[in-house]
C-alpha cells in the first residue's frame, strides 16, 4: 500500500513517499481503506517536537480518517464489511497513523460514518468532535440554563463546541480574532461573539453577563487564555480546558472557588484505558450530523498524499481556516 513516511522529527521535508505491506487485521481490529485523512496541530508537533507518545521511526502519521472497513479481526461484531467508518485511530506509540491507504485500528476508535457527510467532511471531525464532546459534556456538564465562553470559537475543537453547546440549547459566546470570524461563529452558533483583540475580559464579562462571570469557560489555546479563562469564569464555575502545561498564578482561582477541568484527548489511544468512550461519542454526535446541527468547517486547500508537507506547513503558519484534510483514495 501507498504511505507517506516520517523518516526523522523536525521539518517536514523529513516526509517521504514509500510503499508497505496491507496490515491484517487482529482480534478486536478492522481493516479500513482509507478514503481521507484529518490534519490536525498535534500532528505537527509530534513530528516537530517528538514527544514521549510520539512513534518509532520511520512511521506513518495522521489521527482522523474516514473509510470503507475491508476486513474485521475476530471478535468484531458490530461494524462489518462495506461498512463506512470514521475514527481517530493511529498516528503515535505502536498505532500506524492514517496517512496510508488502508490501516487496521481498534474497533473500539471508530464508528459509522454519518451519512450526510462525504469521506473528506468526516475524516475532518473525529478528534475534534470528541476532544469538543469531553470538555462540554463530561468535563463542564453543561446544562441548558447556563451561559458559557468557548476561546477560539472557529478553531478546530473551538468550532465544533460552538455547535455542541448550540446543539444542547445552552446560551454560548465566543472569542475570535476579526469580524469575519465573528460572521463564522454566529453561523455555527454562537449567540454573542468577543473581538479578544479590541475588548478586555472586564470589558465582554460586563458587557455580556452584567459582570458576573460565564458559569463554563471552554478553553484549548492556554497560556494567556487560561488567565482570562479564570478572570471570565463566574464563582464556583469551570474551566474545562486541553492545555494546561504552563504555569499561572492561581490566585484568581482560589478566591473564585473555580474547578478547572483537564481533557487529554489522547489519553485512551496512549493508555489503550477507556476506548470505547470514542466510539459512543461518535455514536452520539452522528444524528446530530446527520439533523444538520455538527458539520465540519473545511479549509479551501486540497491535498493529496504527496502534498502532506504543505498540509503540516500552512498549519503551523496559521493559513488553514477550519480543517484541513488529504485525501488518500
Amino acid at each position: 500500500m501507498r504511505a507517506m513516511m516520517l523518516h526523522d522529527f523536525g521539518d517536514v521535508s523529513n516526509f517521504k513517499p514509500g510503499e508497505l505491506p496491507r496490515p491484517e487485521p487482529g482480534p478486536g481490529e478492522v481493516l479500513v481503506r482509507i478514503a481521507a485523512s484529518g490534519v490536525n496541530p498535534v500532528d505537527t508537533k509530534i513530528r516537530a517536537l517528538a514527544p514521549a507518545f510520539a512513534p518509532r521511526l520511520p512511521a506513518v502519521l495522521g489521527m482522523d480518517m474516514a473509510g470503507t472497513v475491508e476486513a474485521v479481526g475476530a471478535g468484531v461484531t458490530d461494524l462489518a464489511v462495506g461498512d463506512e467508518v470514521w475514527g481517530c485511530v493511529g498516528g503515535l506509540a505502536n498505532m500506524q497513523g492514517t496517512l496510508a491507504e488502508y490501516v487496521a485500528a481498534d474497533a473500539r476508535l471508530m464508528g459509522r460514518k454519518p451519512k450526510r457527510l462525504s469521506m473528506r467532511e468526516a475524516a475532518a471531525m473525529p478528534l475534534v468532535t470528541i476532544t469538543a464532546w469531553m470538555l462540554l459534556h463530561e468535563r463542564a456538564n453543561i446544562q441548558q440554563d447556563q451561559f458559557i465562553l468557548v476561546h477560539g470559537g472557529t478553531g478546530g475543537v473551538g468550532h465544533m463546541a460552538v455547535q455542541l453547546a448550540h446543539a444542547a440549547g445552552v446560551r454560548t459566546a465566543t472569542t475570535v480574532s476579526t469580524d469575519e470570524k465573528a460572521k463564522i461563529a454566529r453561523s455555527l452558533g454562537a449567540d454573542e461573539t468577543i473581538l479578544y483583540t479590541e475588548e478586555s475580559v472586564a470589558e465582554y464579562v460586563k458587557r455580556l453577563t452584567d459582570g458576573q462571570g460565564f458559569d463554563a469557560v471552554i478553553d484549548t489555546v492556554g497560556g494567556r487564555s487560561l488567565d482570562a479563562s479564570m478572570e471570565a469564569a463566574c464563582l464556583e464555575g469551570i474551566i474545562a480546558s486541553t492545555n494546561t502545561r504552563s504555569s499561572h498564578d492561581l490566585s484568581t482561582m482560589h478566591a473564585k472557588a473555580l474547578t478547572l477541568s483537564v481533557v487529554l484527548m489522547l489519553l485512551p489511544m496512549i493508555t489503550g484505558v477507556g476506548r470505547e468512550r470514542y466510539r459512543a461519542i461518535l455514536d452520539a454526535a452522528a444524528p446530530l450530523v446527520d439533523a444538520g446541527k455538527l458539520t465540519p468547517l473545511m479549509d479551501s486547500h486540497r491535498f493529496g498524499l504527496e502534498d502532506l508537507a504543505e498540509a503540516h506547513s500552512l498549519l503551523e503558519q496559521g493559513a488553514i481556516v477550519g480543517k484541513a484534510v488529504v485525501d488518500i483514495d
